[in-house]
Formats: structure tokens, sequence, C-alpha cells
């Protein structure tokens, strides 16, 4: 098989702003954390093959001596391998990577990752989940449409919100991302063009790029979306589908109102583009609960939609579904032969507890993040007062506007002190977003204070630089 070669176009779209300008840390240095960072994030995939010294040194118009010293630290610290002949091929350390940090290795702390810990409710479902476990055990276990009772559960839901829906019409799969990977399996081929917003769900761009197709990004308007733009790119790009997240946006929080959904379900009515609807954050509303599916306000569009228990319960459950037309779950479950056979069952009862429970579990959820969001809130005006954000009406993190594009260079720092920073980069394509940061609302108040407090002075260095070097060249 034939290895993924990076190009130095591409290398330096993904390193963004990394080099610090002035700084006292070396330029070597600086490239060494920045690399870094893309291998920790899954930006630079791992086995393929990074440009060569001279190419590279040339793209980034640093000198060789830099490029090679930056590369040889890496491979000290075993994020690279070199062989003569074959150049330097990307990996992740085979031990645990002792990082010299102002924070203890038991206090490295991930602010990259917006999913909570369990809750006592989930060991309650694997107990009843335990219970009913011995009625199915006569039966193979291989159900690749899913347990009819939790397909029940779920369709009965769909019907709340305001979407018709039958149990035949719900799969069960292993999580949204892998439902999203089975859509891609079916309804595209290489090279197929995939709609999506700008920023986006990382993982969705990794999936879609994992099935060799083409994202094509459609920014999102400063309020709310862009549908003009959406029927532009659909018109000019022909795409096989689109991805959309209207349900408290990942990253930026936001709902789509009722007037832009009927716009973009006629939209793909017209056009005849099938869309996929992720609605992972659809539960984690604090004021007022979304409007109904997507898929309710036009019954000609192709619409698909995922769900996921990931984020409405725990992220451990790793169980998800579609909701499409009987014929497209038909042709899915068909499908689904050469990825898996079926969700495990007893993660299936569990879920089927929690949703039978949901109301009183899930207003739980909403009051605790709603704290949470106004906590966190305050502590980035008192630590960090020169952020943008606006406050997320659902979903659990802020989309924090820099002042300046900075996000590679700071969460390159702060990995140095034990914390992992989600940058805006993470999010867009080619480097895009670099002067915003993805902030998780979903550590308690403590957590977050010794967080920012170690992370404040590292962003008032900084940012002091930064004016510094405007300063300068306004005089």
């Amino acid at each position: 098989m034939p290895q993924r070669r990076s190009g130095s176009q591409s290398l330096v779209s993904l390193l963004g702003h990394w080099q610090e300008s002035p700084s006292r840390m070396p330029l070597w240095r600086q490239l060494a954390e920045a690399l870094r960072l893309l291998i920790l994030d899954g930006r630079l995939a791992l086995d393929s093959r990074l440009p060569g010294e001279r190419e590279l040194a040339s793209a980034l118009q640093v000198s060789r001596t830099t490029i090679a010293s930056a590369l040889a630290h890496l491979r000290e610290e075993g994020f690279i391998v070199s062989r003569h002949g074959s150049g330097s091929q990307v990996m992740l350390p085979a031990h645990h990577l002792q990082v010299s940090t102002r924070m203890s290795a038991a206090q490295s702390l991930d602010l990259s990752t917006a999913a909570l810990s369990a809750g006592p409710e989930i060991h309650q479902a694997y107990s009843h989940a335990m219970a009913a476990l011995p009625e199915h055990l006569a039966s193979t276990g291989y159900d690749q449409q899913g347990l009819p009772a939790l397909r029940e559960a779920i369709a009965q839901r769909y019907c709340l919100r305001g979407l018709p829906t039958r149990a035949d019409e719900i799969m069960v799969v292993n999580g949204a991302v892998s439902g999203l990977a089975l859509i891609l399996r079916l309804l595209t081929g290489p090279g197929d063009r995939v709609v999506v917003e700008n920023p986006t769900y990382p993982l969705a761009i990794a999936a879609i790029q994992g099935a060799s197709c083409r994202p094509v990004s459609v920014a999102l308007a400063h309020q709310g979306w862009d549908v003009g733009g959406l029927a532009a790119t659909i018109a000019q790009t022909a795409p096989r589908l689109a991805y959309l997240m209207p349900d408290f946006h990942n990253p930026t929080g936001r709902c789509m109102d009722s007037a832009t959904r009927q716009a973009v379900a006629d939209l793909a009515a017209r056009t005849r583009t099938a869309v996929v609807v992720d609605e992972t954050m659809v539960d984690l509303w604090f004021n007022a609960p979304p409007p109904p599916p997507l898929a309710a306000f036009n019954s000609q569009a192709q619409i698909i939609t995922i769900g996921s228990a990931g984020k409405s319960f725990w992220g451990g459950l790793r169980l998800g579904w579609i909701r499409a037309s009987t014929r497209t779950i038909a042709s899915l479950v068909q499908a689904r032969d050469t990825l898996d056979l079926g969700s495990p069952i007893l993660e299936q009862l569990a879920t089927c507890w929690l949703l039978e429970n949901s109301e009183g579990l899930l207003s739980q959820r909403r009051q605790m993040l709603a704290t949470r969001r106004d906590m966190c809130s305050a502590l980035m005006a008192e630590y960090f007062p020169q952020w943008r954000y606006e406050q997320p009406e659902g979903g659990l993190s802020f989309w924090v506007e820099l002042p300046d594009m900075l996000a590679t260079q700071f969460a390159a720092r702060a990995e140095g002190i034990g914390i992992h920073l989600g940058t805006g980069t993470r999010f867009g394509l080619a480097g895009a977003f670099d002067r915003w940061l993805r902030l998780p609302f979903t550590h308690d108040d403590e957590t977050l204070r010794v967080a920012f407090k170690a992370l404040q002075p590292i962003w008032d260095s900084l940012n002091g630089q930064q004016n510094n070097l405007r300063t300068r060249k306004i005089i």
C-alpha cells in the first residue's frame, strides 16, 4: 500500500501562524511544538510522510538547519521516525511522553474535548440492561438495524418533536460518526464533493476525507446560516450531499431558526441534494428547545438525520442512530456488512432505559451545563478580557475569537504546561480560524480556574508580543 505523503503547501496551511515574532524561543523549537500539536490533534495522519527538509525549508521560508533541528527534536520525543532515503514518517511515542510542565502529569488537562464524564445514571442504566439481557441471549446478537424496542423509543422521540417517524425508519449504529461513515459509503464515491459548514465538526471532515470525498465549505454568516451561499455552492459544485449541524452547531453553539430550516429543506428538495443533519447536540438546550427537525419542513427533501447518545448521556455508550426513509434504511443495512455486524446489545438496552427516563435526566444535565457555561464565561472575563464570544444557546463549548491569529502559538505553548487546547484550525479547512479557540465548559469551577491561572501568563506574553509588534509597525 503506497504511503501517504503530506504536501508542503498543505502542511504550511495546517501549521497556520506558528511563528512568534519576536520570541525568546528558538525558531526550530517553535516549529517542533507546532508540528507536535498537529500530530496530537490528528491533523497530521499517522504513518504519513513529511516533505523533505529542503522542500519544507523553502515552503516555510526558514533555513534548512531550522527544519533539521525541529525534526531531530520530534525524533527524540518519538513523534517521527526517519529513514535514509525515505524521509520522516509521522508516529506517536511508544510510551507516555513526560513533558516538562508546571503541572504534574496527574494534573494534565484536556480542554480540547467537549464531553462530560458519566453520571450515576449510567451505572443505573447498565444495571437495568444486565437485568434485561437474559431474554436476548437465545438470539445470535447480530442485528444490523437495532433492537425493535430501542428503535421504537427513538422513533417516538422524533414524533414528539414534530417529525412523524416509525421504528422501521430508524437504524441503530455505533455513534454518529459511524453513521456518517456508513451514509458516505452508500451515497458517495471517490472524488465526490460534500458540502460542509465552515467551521464544522473536525471528525466529520475526517470521515468525509476518509471516504475519499472532497469537503466543500460554506462559511457561516456573522449571525445564523448563509442560505444564499449554500444555494450558490450547491449550484456551482453539484455535491453528492451536504452535512449540516442546525442544532447547537459544533463549534459555534448556534441554533438554526424555523425560517432558515424551511429554506434549507426547500433548497434540498428543489436541487435534489441529499442532506445529512447531525443532531448530536439537540438535547443540550438552555433557554428553549430547538425547532422541529429539519426533515419535518419538507417531506420531498432527501434528509437523513443522525443522532447520538454520546453527548446527551455519555460518550462511552458509543451508540447512535440514523433516521431516514425505509428504502434508505434498507440500503444502509445492506451496506453495513462491510463495516460491522451490528451494535452491542448491552449498550442498546442501557440506552433504552436512559431514553425512558430522559425527561428528568436531561433536565438536570441542562441545568448543570447552563451553570457551568455562566461560570466559564465569568472566568474568561476575569482572566482573558480580550477574548470575544457569543453566549451559546446550547451545546458544550464556547467559540472564542482572539484579538489576533494566536491560536496555534497559544495551544503549542499550553502543551508545555500540560494543557491541551482546541485550536480553531481543527474546525476549518486548510488552516482557517487561527484566531479562534473552542473552549468547553464541561469542567467544574475549580478545574477551570486552575487551568486559566496557568494559561494567563502564556496568553499575556503572546498578546503583549503582538501588541508590541503592532506598535513598532505604526511608529
